[in-house]
């Protein structure tokens, strides 16, 4: 269920004129998912076989597809090759997922250190799928 038409995003400019990356409204999140292991079952690049009978986590799709409906952005985001693609989007599509992407490449072996010139949020799955909360939290920043 791939739909690739955004939310209208807003024009910056920077002094000068000059114009800037499109940001979403304030309210609006770009949600980056990873596939396995966070929506369902762990599948390994070498075992594709069994990406397209992969067990679905609980709640994965309610979540996923509330936060669609909401407005937010919903990007698949995976280590899987360009190669699975054709079966990750067969699974997604035969689950029900709604979304707008799918990065196909992400590097593997986990450990990720995300560095953006845009505000990055980063929730750990631990093997439940929930609305999200607000807790402190403690991060390392680039020092001023």
């Amino acid at each position: 269920m791939k739909n690739n038409q955004p939310p209208d995003l807003l024009q910056t400019k920077i002094e000068g004129g000059k114009t800037i990356s499109p940001l979403l409204p304030k309210d609006i999140k770009n949600f980056l998912i990873d596939i396995d292991g966070t929506i369902c079952e762990d599948i390994p690049n070498e075992e594709p076989e069994r990406m397209l009978t992969a067990e679905l986590y609980p709640d994965a799709l309610v979540i996923c597809n509330k936060w669609y409906e909401q407005g937010h952005r919903i990007c698949f985001f995976t280590s899987r090759t360009e190669d699975h693609r054709e079966y990750t989007e067969r699974w997604l599509e035969k689950h029900g997922f709604k979304y707008h992407s799918l990065l196909m490449g992400k590097p593997r072996g986990g450990n990720y250190h995300w560095i953006d010139n845009h505000l990055v949020r980063a929730t750990r799955y631990k093997g439940k799928f929930t609305d999200l909360v607000e807790k402190k939290s403690f991060i390392q920043v680039f020092e001023d």
